[in-house]
């Protein structure tokens, strides 16, 4: 009893300095007030943002089917910035979608194409349905565009949603969990692509040259993965969590995902996207020219086999690029030092472990690159 006694001031004492980093409101606004924020960039939408979360025209459609028959539509979140405007968070899809219907939402200098709804469930005269008719419109030609009529697109204009208001967060780390927290729960969105928009938010430019390095053909090439893995960024998962094991060490405190969320968040901070992108490129490279597009995958009875895995990451390229400055050192020898070392390491008895039914990442992960950087020395 005198445990939880003593641990309830304690509790409490916590709450209330966590309540102190967030500060929130709530406002019902009319679609139309959110629009005209917008146009008068008072509410903010990165485009960068919009690219990660790409709706397709289905969803677009039920999303405008839904204002239509006045069926109510999840809450929006937005961060209020020091100046007073907003940057819009969770929702960024379903504004999007509106301001795209209405013609409205920015595209570099100008404005992106408006777009064309297709028949729904319950409005199947949705079909070819558009704000207004416009010879912008490419897909289908104006003639076949069918324009709402002004009472619907007022019906629209005051349909209300629910503005849940984050008020100017005392600190950026506070930030960046609110966001993961608000998109984890009920959102399609993976843990990468939430992972992505929160590097982006802390460092725009390390962001995009660790996603240029990730996009480079050796890159993709030895790593192996598929347009569908590609759609949901499967290859900045593993760039980033090649970054986290090969410069932040791993003590096992942390979840798998929350120790690559934490160290991608602390490299973005750092900031240093030039030694990032030269480790990646560097270290792929001397793979690529060790073993070729194979030199991830298990090698066994004298060739490679089977697919790219965690364990030929943490454990091959994330042990080269820890002994890289040594490796290089070789010079010429360098690439036949890491062709022998990648077959002889599928050999080793402790590899063998690495790959043990129930084996926990929190586990594997502390054996994995500890042996790699070991086995990876000249």
């Amino acid at each position: 009893m005198a445990h939880y006694l003593w641990g309830y001031p304690m509790l409490l004492n916590e709450i209330e300095q966590a309540q102190r980093l967030v500060k929130t409101d709530a406002y019902q606004m009319s679609i139309g007030e959110i629009v005209t924020m917008y146009e008068d960039k008072e509410l903010t939408i990165d485009p960068e943002f919009q690219r990660l979360f790409r709706w397709k025209i289905g969803q677009k459609s039920k999303l405008i089917e839904s204002l239509l028959l006045g069926i109510p539509i999840p809450s929006i979140f937005v961060f209020e910035k020091d100046d007073g405007t907003w940057e819009l968070i969770d929702g960024l899809q379903r504004i999007s979608t509106i301001l795209e219907f209405m013609g409205r939402l920015r595209e570099g200098d100008g404005l992106r194409v408006p777009s064309v709804l297709e028949a729904t469930k319950y409005l199947p005269s949705l079909h070819n349905g558009v704000w207004e008719a416009s010879d912008r419109i490419n897909d289908v030609p104006k003639a076949e565009q069918s324009a709402i009529d002004r009472s619907l697109q007022l019906a629209i204009r005051r349909s209300r949603i629910a503005v849940e208001i984050l008020k100017r967060p005392s600190d950026d780390q506070t930030k960046y969990d609110l966001f993961q927290r608000l998109n984890a729960g009920g959102s399609q969105a993976n843990a990468q692509e939430l992972r992505n928009c929160i590097v982006l938010m802390i460092n725009g430019v390390y962001f995009r040259e660790v996603k240029a390095a990730a996009e480079q053909g050796i890159f993709q090439t030895i790593i192996s993965v598929g347009e569908d893995q590609q759609e949901k960024q499967r290859h900045m998962e593993l760039a980033m969590r090649f970054l986290a094991h090969a410069l932040i060490p791993y003590d096992g405190r942390l979840d798998v995902e929350e120790y690559i969320d934490e160290s991608s968040v602390s490299l973005a901070r750092a900031g240093d996207a030039e030694g990032a992108v030269n480790l990646i490129n560097q270290t792929f490279s001397l793979l690529h020219r060790a073993a070729g597009d194979d030199a991830l995958k298990r090698f066994e009875n004298g060739h490679h086999v089977g697919r790219v895995g965690l364990v030929g990451l943490e454990g091959i390229a994330v042990g080269v690029a820890k002994n890289l400055p040594a490796i290089l050192a070789l010079g010429e020898g360098a690439g036949v030092f890491v062709k022998g070392k990648i077959e002889t390491f599928w050999l080793q008895p402790a590899v063998a472990t690495f790959t043990s039914p129930g084996l926990r990442g929190t586990v594997r992960i502390q054996r994995t690159v500890p042996f790699g950087e070991a086995w990876f020395k000249p």
